[in-house]
């Protein structure tokens, strides 16, 4: 339990926004064929791709902050659908690039429009997009994910979800 604070914790309400995030997008990208965690892997690629590189997945895994195991799924199966191509990269054979197909810029490119309309309507309550809040907001959150995770030792409970409870019981 937080003491101190009767309401919800910073933890309790990023985890609840990043749920409310999460569907929306889902349910904004899923006329376009795509889940919130495909958006994440075609966007992030596309704007990679945009900027010259051909990334492997390990690469935007790091990115992405997705585990690279799940990325290697959500590329398998984007693949499939024809918007991602995998290929060996020519200088670690280990490694597997990606790129996406024309089908796969075509369906990107819509979907970053949809997410960007979403965003818009997300942010109203900052003053929209642009807006200095807004900035304000992104800069704070850029500086939080920026904070690397320290191991917890063995058998700890310090920086396990149980910290970061609130008075209603949810814990993210």
């Amino acid at each position: 339990m937080s003491k101190g604070s009767p309401g919800p914790t910073p933890g309790f309400l990023v985890w609840r926004l990043a749920n409310k995030w999460r569907v929306a997008v889902d349910r904004a990208v899923a006329p376009l064929g795509l889940t919130h965690a495909q958006y994440s892997l075609v966007a992030s690629l596309h704007g990679m791709q945009r900027g010259g590189e051909r990334p492997s997945q390990r690469r935007l895994a790091d990115h992405t902050g997705m585990e690279a195991l799940y990325v290697s799924k959500l590329a398998r199966a984007l693949e499939a659908a024809g918007l991602v191509e995998r290929t060996r990269d020519p200088r670690d054979p280990r490694a597997v690039q990606l790129s996406l197909t024309e089908e796969g810029q075509a369906v990107t490119r819509r979907a970053v429009d949809v997410v960007q309309d979403l965003l818009q309507q997300l942010l109203e309550p900052l003053g929209g997009l642009d807006a200095d809040r807004t900035r304000a907001f992104t800069d704070e959150l850029t500086a939080l994910l920026d904070v690397p995770l320290l191991p917890s030792a063995p058998g700890s409970v310090r920086g396990s979800a149980h910290d970061d409870t609130t008075t209603q019981g949810a814990t993210p």
